[in-house]
């Protein structure tokens, strides 16, 4: 396992053969709050992660043991003054934005809180992985804001608009249990766990073709919300940048050959 540290607070492990990064949030003291510096961090680790076509997968986790991340770093912004927080706000999106416009599979790993952007952050990946003392939600509108880093857009598209007005609206936090009920979280293992889980989850999707792991994330994404003909096109198209592709004749290959595929990755 190699690591590469992005500012202070981001390291990133690659793991195995390089396949599956892991995107660690490390600001242990603050419980991961994202300040600015941080926010940049995280921006300039998923740019590094978006171009390294070694990449097949991306965990996002923490390295503290009692939450995944509090979200914004609030001490920070109370010594704002309006034109500080314009400034801060594309900084602040871009890494929502880095997370959310990786071009591969991504998968975050949730224990204990994972509130506001921390939350923004895991609804930014594909999947989320929890254990059974995650405590999610978005709290923004408690402390007179709303979820910006993609909340208010995120979560409708994963539970539905009523559930997420209601979540929103309310501010409450949900525990695992009820989390998992509602797909806020898509798996729930035991307390621990969530890291090893996510990252056994990444290498199972990482031994898959990277040329059609990255054209399934991009149909996957671009025809959500489309109707029916409109999401078929693009899927259309996302198969037409894989079919002639050496992924595609080595799988196939693999696949008569009965062994298993040597990834070309073009």
């Amino acid at each position: 396992m190699s690591e590469e540290r992005f500012g202070e607070f981001v390291l990133v492990r690659r793991h195995g053969d390089g396949h599956v990064a892991e995107l660690a949030l490390d600001r242990p003291k603050a419980m991961n709050a994202v300040s600015t510096e941080m926010a940049r961090s995280i921006a300039a680790a998923c740019t590094a992660l978006g171009g390294d076509r070694d990449v097949r997968a991306v965990v996002l986790t923490s390295t503290h043991e009692r939450a995944f991340c509090v979200g914004a770093d609030l001490k920070e912004r109370n010594s704002f003054t309006d034109a500080d927080l314009m400034r801060q706000r594309p900084v602040a999106r871009g890494a929502y934005t880095g997370v959310l416009e990786l071009p591969v599979p991504t998968v975050a790993s949730v224990h204990g809180f994972a509130l506001g952007g921390g939350f923004e952050l895991a609804l930014s990946c594909d999947l989320i992985v929890a254990d059974a003392t995650a405590v999610v939600g978005l709290p923004e509108v408690s402390v007179g804001v709303l979820p910006g880093g993609g909340g208010t857009q995120l979560l409708p598209r994963r539970i539905g608009a009523a559930r997420a007005a209601e979540l929103i609206f309310t501010a409450r936090r949900v525990e695992a249990p009820e989390a998992r009920e509602l797909g806020l979280v898509d798996v729930l293992v035991e307390e621990g766990r969530d890291r090893e889980e996510a990252l056994a989850l990444a290498s199972r999707i990482a031994a898959n073709s990277p040329v059609g792991l990255r054209a399934a994330k991009r149909a996957l994404r671009l025809g959500h919300g489309l109707d029916l003909r409109a999401g078929l096109e693009v899927e259309d198209a996302a198969w037409r940048s894989v079919a002639f592709s050496g992924d595609r004749a080595e799988g196939v290959a693999a696949f008569n050959e009965k062994r298993k595929p040597q990834w070309p990755g073009e």
